[in-house]
């Protein structure tokens, strides 16, 4: 199954580019996926699925630049109890200038439903909306990091925070 999303970003190419290295780089990108995805699991709860794991590996490469685009490939899976329910996901978060202070940030990704027929039937049913869903939030966490971070001049403190997660 594929899952991706599209975020426009009112910061220029190459502040983020540089953000998206630094959020790879302090391990936010990880805390924004674990939000994300505990969004998700509440989603899921909701629909009568119990119990489930709430803790989320991402395995990012490094940032890739080229002139027009900078990405990296990332790895999303759901470690520890209930792990064999949900899928892995192997996805490209992309940037791409847009205007000269505006950038288009990009997931595209794909994923096979676990479970064989039974979780592809599950799939269409329902958890494809939730995969979409949680890759919205993934995002959209991803790109208020990037918008929301300090620049050059404020950066002595070198931290700062995603946003809380909206419950639904």
């Amino acid at each position: 199954m594929f899952v991706g999303d599209e975020v426009a970003l009112d910061v220029s190419f190459a502040v983020a580019r540089v953000r998206l290295a630094n959020l790879t780089r302090g391990g936010l990108l990880a805390s924004a996926s674990e939000d994300a995805y505990a969004l998700g699991v509440i989603g899921l709860s909701k629909v009568g699925a119990l119990g489930l794991s709430r803790e989320v590996r991402v395995q990012a490469r490094e940032l890739t630049e080229r002139d027009d685009s900078a990405g990296l490939a990332i790895r999303w899976e759901v470690t520890g109890p209930g792990r064999g329910l949900f899928p892995i996901l192997d996805a490209d978060i992309r940037l791409l200038p847009t205007g000269e202070q505006t950038t288009l940030l990009t997931l595209a990704g794909a994923y096979r439903p676990p479970l064989g027929a039974v979780g592809e039937a599950l799939d269409r049913a329902i958890l494809h909306r939730v995969a979409a869903a949680t890759v919205r939030n993934f995002l959209s966490r991803v790109a208020a990091g990037i918008a929301d971070q300090p620049g050059p001049a404020e950066a002595g403190s070198g931290a700062f925070s995603l946003p809380a997660p909206e419950m639904p």
